[in-house]
């Protein structure tokens, strides 16, 4: 029982960490809200999109079936890998944001489809960390606290938008969201990553913990080296 009640936190932290940049691309859509774009295709989309990534994420549930729990801990250092290479990479984070919402205010996007598929396609394409981070957690779940996690996600996806919604009418505080949302990702992306480490016991084993630890140093050294690299016009 106690574990069911733990997946909650883990489910809210989960989804705060994968989807806070997702409010600013929801307030750029209601705020575009008129007779022809409605609140529900916002909505739905929303719906539609996210329940895409999240059986995309499936795969990583049958794996933690199959596998001990301590070497599924490993797959923590998905979201960390990611929450750190946001921080070494910032400015490309935030130049694909705008690429998204420029997407998402494209006529010639809406004429290809249906508001609601647009939304979903706006989702997906926004969620790609998603899928890294929600398949080493649901590998790490019993079926219980899956459905448990599962149940979270998607009331959180009503709250998203409801909030997303409110704050269309308080620019001030619109403003504050898009310009610290995203410094605040990365780190909650990390204390994930170190969350299901821990939980999975993966540290108690001596060869897992140096394992862990070669995999990281590689993988800090790799995205520092990307990070210096000149980028390209």
């Amino acid at each position: 029982m106690s574990n069911l009640f733990a997946a909650i936190p883990t489910g809210i932290t989960a989804f705060i960490a994968t989807n806070l940049d997702d409010i600013i691309i929801l307030l750029l859509l209601f705020s575009q809200v008129n007779r022809g774009f409605q609140r529900r295709h916002v909505v739905v989309g929303q719906y539609l999109g996210f329940t895409s990534l999240v059986l995309m994420s499936m795969p990583g549930f049958v794996g933690g079936q199959l596998l001990p729990q301590t070497w599924i801990g490993m797959l923590g250092l998905v979201p960390i890998a990611i929450g750190v290479n946001r921080l070494l990479n910032r400015d490309q984070e935030e130049e694909s944001d705008q690429d998204l919402t420029v997407a998402a205010s494209s006529p010639f996007v809406s004429f290809l489809s249906p508001q609601v598929c647009s939304i979903a396609a706006i989702t997906i394409a926004n969620g790609g960390d998603n899928i890294g981070i929600y398949m080493p957690l649901f590998a790490s779940c019993t079926v219980e606290s899956l459905l448990v996690i599962l149940s979270v996600f998607l009331s959180l996806v009503g709250v998203w938008c409801y909030a997303a919604y409110q704050l269309t009418r308080v620019p001030m505080i619109a403003e504050t969201l898009t310009r610290y949302g995203n410094l605040l990702v990365p780190f909650v992306l990390i204390g994930l990553g170190v969350m299901i480490l821990f939980e999975s016991h993966t540290l108690e084993d001596q060869s897992l913990t140096v394992l862990t630890l070669i995999v990281s140093t590689v993988a800090m050294v790799t995205m520092n080296r990307k990070a210096l690299l000149p980028q390209k016009n």
